[in-house]
């Protein structure tokens, strides 16, 4: 695991990844990082490192893959909870939910710049394929 939280130290970061021959790349869910999916994914493609996000931002960028929970439907959840709580409901009482729908995105573009061939199962599954 590798930790940057200045540009400097994602590239101190990428160079760390190229020196330790690493074939995968998970980019930590944080706001940092999120401002900087255009940044990292140019970075991966650059160094040929297949990598994912947990938002479709990143695939539609030009990073590889995203996979995450719908920031729409969570969106829409924290307005039924507004909703609810403005006619009277006690925060407190409110059930704990969490995201059922979540979103896989392929940048297949980018999986042919980085020479790799996505089986036609995975392709199946993805909620959406950027061509």
């Amino acid at each position: 695991m590798l930790n940057a939280t200045s540009d400097e130290e994602i590239d101190q970061a990428f160079a760390t990844l190229l020196q330790r021959r690493v074939g995968v790349l998970v980019i930590g869910s944080d706001p940092f990082f999120g401002a900087r999916l255009d940044r990292l994914a140019e970075l991966t493609k650059r160094h040929q490192i297949p990598a994912t996000y947990f938002r479709r931002q990143f695939p539609a960028g030009g990073g590889l893959m995203g996979y995450g929970s719908n920031p729409l439907d969570a969106y829409r959840q924290a307005g039924v909870y507004i909703g609810r709580i403005l006619k009277g409901d006690k925060p407190g009482d409110l059930p704990v939910t969490q995201s059922t729908k979540f979103e896989f995105v392929l940048n297949l573009k980018t999986a042919t710049a980085l020479g790799l061939t996505i089986p036609p199962g995975v392709l199946a599954i993805a909620d959406e394929v950027i061509e």
